[in-house]
């Protein structure tokens, strides 16, 4: 039970990872695409201002993840860290090419300088959620085996890690679509709102594909994931596509503040949609939570260390969050 309710404490950080770092990197992209004109300036302006004060403590989500892993189930951390460390590489390569291209880039002593940091701020903000999302089908398409001794290569370039990743990117572009809408909006630059709410309503429709192919794609090749897709995960993918539906709906009719929640919703949905459907296993087809856990004492101790991080660390990222969704702040 205390390994099962550690499980559950490490992937609701996966969870929150996904939405506030998601929005991030999904920042990141619409900088990569704005182009170069007059809108595009006032675009990264506001990219700037909605990730500026909280960009690199969404990491913390990460990090959570990464230190519950390896302490609650290290024969799972080992496999997933030894067979996929190409893709962890190149993830973590990116997250420290975006943090240091985002700080460089306002402090550049020249224009040709602030564009190249610029570029690689944005494209780090693309490979990065790439290669976590292959990270992901890889894990769910049965391709890291509990020995570490996975294919370098192939186990992270499969069709569901392949598919994996490009939603992923997808997501985080419409994730942060629908916040940057209501943030420009909120700060009464009406025209910017509509510039990025076409672009929301796009990578909706999009990333609406996208998850119909990611569907697809888990029945051909992870039937241990479909089945629970089926099963016990069904409901929450529906809330997904429902999120999904009410955001698009609330973007056409301009009600941004109901877009934001459908986003949120959506997002959430679609990552518990696949743990719980890959529950109880740790490693699709390998391994379960018991088969992999530490020791009790290990799993109780973890177990209060969330408990002290509720009534620490949450409430700081909490308030951080309230005081930075101030309209003073957008």
């Amino acid at each position: 039970m205390s390994a099962d309710l550690v499980a559950a404490a490490m992937f609701a950080g996966v969870v929150a990872y996904a939405l506030f770092g998601g929005a991030d990197y999904g920042a990141g992209v619409w900088d990569l695409t704005a182009g170069r004109d007059e809108m595009a300036d006032r675009a990264r302006r506001q990219i700037d201002r909605s990730i500026g004060p909280v960009w690199e403590a969404n990491h913390v989500w990460l990090i959570f993840v990464i230190v519950m892993l390896w302490t609650g189930f290290p024969r799972a951390f080992s496999a997933i860290m030894t067979t996929l460390a190409v893709p962890w590489s190149l993830a973590g390569l990116g997250i420290v090419f975006r943090g240091g291209a985002f700080v460089f880039r306002k402090s550049s002593p020249s224009y040709a300088q602030a564009q190249l940091h610029g570029v690689v701020f944005a494209a780090s903000s693309v490979v990065t959620p790439f290669f976590l999302g292959t990270i992901a089908g890889a894990i769910a398409s049965g391709r890291v085996p509990l020995d570490g001794g996975g294919d370098p290569l192939t186990s992270w370039t499969g069709p569901l890690s392949l598919v994996g990743g490009t939603l992923a990117v997808l997501v985080t572009a419409f994730l942060a679509g629908v916040l940057l809408t209501f943030d420009a909006d909120r700060r009464g630059d009406a025209e910017l709102s509509e510039w990025f709410r076409r672009r929301a309503l796009l990578a909706a429709a999009i990333t609406g594909v996208a998850a119909l192919a990611a569907a697809a794609t888990i029945e051909r090749t992870a039937p241990s994931l479909a089945d629970g897709l089926h099963g016990p995960g069904a409901p929450v993918v529906i809330l997904s596509a429902i999120g999904g539906a009410v955001t698009a709906w609330a973007l056409l009719r301009r009600r941004l503040a109901i877009a934001r929640i459908g986003a949120f919703v959506a997002v959430a949905s679609v990552v518990s949609g696949w743990g719980v459907a890959q529950y109880p296993d740790v490693l699709v087809d390998v391994a379960t939570i018991d088969d992999v856990a530490g020791a009790p004492v290990t799993m109780r101790m973890l177990l209060a260390v969330v408990a002290v991080a509720c009534v620490t660390v949450l409430p700081a990222l909490v308030w951080l969050l309230r005081l930075v969704d101030q309209p003073r702040w957008k």
